[in-house]
């Protein structure tokens, strides 16, 4: 199976079994705007709930707050989106569609990557135990040849994009021979700026002074705040805000299901420090966000860093966590060191003072910031397709398992009984009655045991609880485990204890 048809299945199965569905379906749907569904909305607040806890909960100088949506517009002049918040876009003249010129010229060094990594496993197959990768990567010709045409697009790109040369971005994809996707032709037009923030009118009269915007971040939330936690709260430096919320961008190219979205959730940290110490803040802040990641058991393998070639406005440090999804290594979560661009900014246009007094060194200034910005949504596609298995087993038969992290699946444990008489019901809704105060559980009694297995394991349930005749006289049930389909004999009073110690969120903070 390839890659693309792996996505395809996720995102088929995503919508069967309840997790994510097409936005405004019976309409036809809305481009890039999606629903959770009743499973989905279940692991979306799990994720939110391990991302808050580790950070406000586990931190005692890390706070919480909740934003508004709508913000006075000079916020957004002072954070420099209203003049700054740009992609580069070009248009092919033929299929009349529209791309951003970073995302062309980054599918086609993908593809270059991908000859190299195709070429270094012929060498695998073709040495087996012997085969050096590190000098078949130093000395092989194709891989040299691929590497060197990758590095001087690479190169040009980031230089045109450091020096918003729109043309020179326009050249390189005349150079690299980059058709449209649809058309198939190299007919382009020039490169222009397209700003991403959506605007709306605040108030009956529809004129630009009442021309807010809806936020395209969550950051600026916490930046217009600072002073009122700092001081209502006794923070002292360092501390950090957090704030999970909505923002809103106009993408002119959404694509890849839930991974680029015009209305998404941040999940973000504004961490505020002494000037000069914002390094160090950047390196542990890296290390402890990819510790948070890996505590998930996803694969260590399937994360990286990746260095900013072009800084944002506000920045002299970036790098971003990637994941490597279906469809290949993506920006998952951003660190930044923002400097005192923010708070700066923010002091000049509205004329009040920003500052704070540091008792230690008796002085007043600017604090510097480091952010940590993660989606929730693409978080959710990480851990969704990660779990997503096709499994064939033993006996032939196939399964398709949700091997989610057990502290996010949506339903935690399922209460079956055996068959539908003879008391059994009436037992094992007494068992769900007691465990849905502790867990969220599902009960059900329809079709045989083996398709109530089946469905538990596609929605990523850790644990089935099956009640029997036996269980009447020996109070006795079936535990059976979700990844290793192991059926143990229990006793019932030691089921909440059991399940507890695979779904606490406490079995992930352990591992950070």
């Amino acid at each position: 199976m390839t890659q693309e048809e792996l996505f395809k299945n996720i995102i088929s199965h995503a919508k069967e079994y309840g997790f994510i569905f097409p936005s405004s379906e019976i309409y036809d749907g809305l481009s890039a705007v999606y629903d959770y569904g009743q499973m989905g909305v279940e692991l979306k607040n799990n994720i939110k709930k391990y991302w808050w806890d580790a950070m406000v909960r586990l931190n005692e100088n890390i706070v919480g707050l909740d934003s508004a949506i709508f913000m006075h517009p000079r916020t957004w002049e002072a954070s420099g989106h209203v003049g700054a918040f740009n992609d580069p876009l070009i248009d092919n003249k033929d299929s009349k569609k529209r791309y951003r010129a970073d995302v062309l010229l980054e599918d086609y060094i993908a593809k270059i990557d991908e000859k190299i990594e195709k070429e270094v496993e012929k060498g695998r197959r073709k040495w087996g135990e012997s085969f050096d990768e590190e000098q078949f990567r130093a000395t092989n010709p194709n891989v040299l040849r691929n590497k060197q045409k990758r590095d001087s697009v690479h190169e040009r790109m980031a230089e045109a994009l450091n020096a918003n040369d729109l043309a020179a971005l326009k050249q390189l994809i005349v150079d690299c021979e980059i058709a449209c996707p649809i058309s198939g032709t190299k007919n382009w037009t020039d490169v222009r700026q397209f700003n991403l923030m959506f605007s709306t009118q605040l108030g009956s009269v529809s004129d630009e002074s009442g021309t807010i915007y809806l936020r395209p971040e969550t950051a600026q939330g916490i930046f217009v705040n600072f002073l009122n936690v700092q001081k209502t709260g006794r923070m002292k430096i360092p501390f950090g805000i957090a704030q999970i919320g909505k923002a809103f961008r106009n993408e002119i190219v959404a694509r890849q299901f839930i991974f680029r979205m015009r209305e998404f959730e941040q999940m973000e940290m504004q961490f505020f420090v002494r000037p000069g110490q914002e390094m160090q803040w950047y390196e542990k802040w890296k290390a402890t966000r990819l510790a948070w990641h890996k505590a998930l058991g996803l694969g260590d393998e399937k994360y990286r860093y990746h260095d900013h070639e072009k800084l944002a406005h506000y920045a002299n440090a970036a790098c971003d966590i990637e994941f490597d999804f279906p469809f290949g290594f993506k920006e998952l979560e951003g660190i930044h060191s923002r400097t005192d661009f923010d708070l700066g900014n923010h002091q000049k246009f509205s004329g009040r003072k920003i500052q704070y007094f540091d008792p230690e060194t008796n002085e007043n200034y600017v604090p510097y910031v480091i952010e940590t910005s993660i989606g929730v949504d693409r978080t959710f596609l990480a851990v969704f397709s990660a779990a997503y298995k096709e499994e064939k087993l033993e006996n032939g038969e196939e399964r398709v398992v949700l091997k989610l992290p057990a502290a996010l699946a949506p339903v935690k444990v399922a209460v079956f009984p055996l068959v539908k008489k003879d008391g059994l019901p009436e037992k094992a809704r007494e068992i769900m009655d007691e465990l849905k105060f502790d867990f969220n559980c599902q009960y059900d009694e329809k079709d045989s045991i083996g398709k109530r297995y089946r469905r538990q394991d596609a929605i990523g349930t850790p644990y089935c609880v099956t009640i029997d005749h036996q269980t009447l006289e020996d109070n006795c049930v079936t535990l059976r485990d979700r990844d290793t389909m192991e059926q143990t004999r229990i006793p019932i009073s030691e089921l909440r204890g059991i399940i507890e110690s695979k779904v606490d969120y406490k079995q992930l903070f352990k591992k950070m």
